[in-house]
């Protein structure tokens, strides 16, 4: 009848009231591009990124050491924005071309820059999807801002890969041609007392029988734009995972795993886990330097900052402790642009053996499950 549909959700069939159902169920879009590319057109997302003066002088470095060798060469900027990374090869090296391509309305804006600093013979701005994209023809490097948290989130990276398969001549260089996400275990006790102290006695009051709630509510996400100070990581970084970036496929994004082993290099409070990734700009000429951009706690600051895992309670870790385990970004099947990660370890040390623990996570949609399991809400547990 029309008040009883029969639905399917989650493998599961029956009957349900119409009245139940909503119109665009199917219809939501599982990339969120209105949401992605509406964020994307606006100025104050523009400014964020344009001001990260490390972020954007590594690019315009990469176009100036390679500048001799990108003579006469075709050069797509895929996710452009305003076009500065276009305007720095038109304007630092001789290209044949530059193919500008950005999906979200600041393209609009982009043509008008393009013709106000004199680059229009050069840069041709594209409106559209990459996955939609037609050009006059393959370029020789595609270039490319598509990093985001721990590295891969919002997947920019798949229309990256797509447009790699599609456009990239044969022999054709990648920027970043490589990339690596990073971890360090570290101490974090001012956010930890920020979030946890303060119920201890504000204003004279007994507020404890709230502090499993604070902990629930501010640990069980990951806290994005973190700065972690050098003085607070208990071990050396490592990288966890690296990609490849002319050899790394679409498939791949599905599930990536990496290990780690930290030896810990001085006594301190094992708060939690801090990432964050380093790319690799391969140069155009054979053994000549490859250039990087490091967004960690040991280099210039970005807008990215770092990103932090707490765990549920804080561990008290000896110099000379090992922490081990391993690390898996599962992509999301339905929502794709977001992710879950999931951390697994386990401490060793002269007094004890095999602790272990885990705990899970969702920021906007990223899932980390930390064992110690990192998940985007979180939820600790201990063997």
């Amino acid at each position: 009848s029309a008040d009883w549909w029969w639905a399917e959700l989650g493998g599961l069939c029956g009957y349900v009231p119409s009245s139940y159902l909503k119109q665009d169920v199917e219809d939501k879009d599982p990339w969120q591009d209105e949401e992605y590319f509406g964020s994307y057109g606006t100025l104050r997302l523009q400014l964020e990124m344009l001001s990260d003066r490390a972020r954007t002088e590594a690019y315009r470095q990469v176009i100036l050491a390679n500048s001799a060798p990108l003579r006469g060469k075709v050069v797509m900027d895929l996710g452009c924005g305003t076009g500065v990374i276009s305007l720095f090869c038109a304007r630092l090296a001789q290209p044949k071309a530059v193919y500008a391509v950005e999906a979200s309305s600041i393209a609009e804006h982009t043509e008008t820059l393009v013709r106000q600093n004199g680059c229009e013979e050069v840069v041709t701005v594209f409106q559209g999807r990459a996955e939609e994209l037609e050009l006059p023809g393959r370029v020789d490097i595609l270039i490319s801002e598509w990093m985001g948290n721990c590295l891969l989130f919002e997947f920019m990276v798949e229309s990256v890969l797509q447009a790699r398969d599609r456009w990239l001549r044969e022999g054709g260089m990648m920027w970043p041609s490589g990339a690596s996400l990073c971890l360090v275990p570290c101490q974090a006790l001012d956010y930890y007392t920020e979030r946890m102290g303060f119920w201890e006695q504000p204003y004279g009051l007994d507020f404890t029988a709230l502090q499993s709630l604070a902990q629930s509510e501010f640990f069980s996400r990951p806290r994005f734009s973190h700065l972690l100070q050098p003085e607070d990581c208990l071990a050396t970084p490592c990288d966890v995972i690296t990609l490849d970036m002319l050899t790394l496929h679409v498939t791949d994004l599905e599930k990536l795993r990496g290990q780690f082993t930290f030896i810990v290099e001085k006594a301190g409070t094992f708060h939690g886990f801090t990432s964050w990734f380093r790319v690799q700009f391969q140069s155009l000429e054979r053994d000549k330097t490859t250039l990087e951009l490091d967004t960690g706690p040991y280099s210039e600051p970005t807008h990215w900052k770092q990103t932090l895992f707490m765990l549920d309670g804080p561990i008290s870790l000896l110099g000379g402790e090992t922490v081990s385990g391993i690390i898996l970004l599962h992509r999301n099947p339905v929502w794709r642009r977001h992710m879950t990660v999931t951390i697994q370890w386990s401490i060793m040390g002269n007094w004890r053996i095999g602790w272990s623990g885990g705990c899970c996570f969702k920021p906007w949609g990223m899932f980390v499950y930390l064992n110690v399991s990192l998940s985007f809400p979180l939820t600790v547990m201990h063997d």
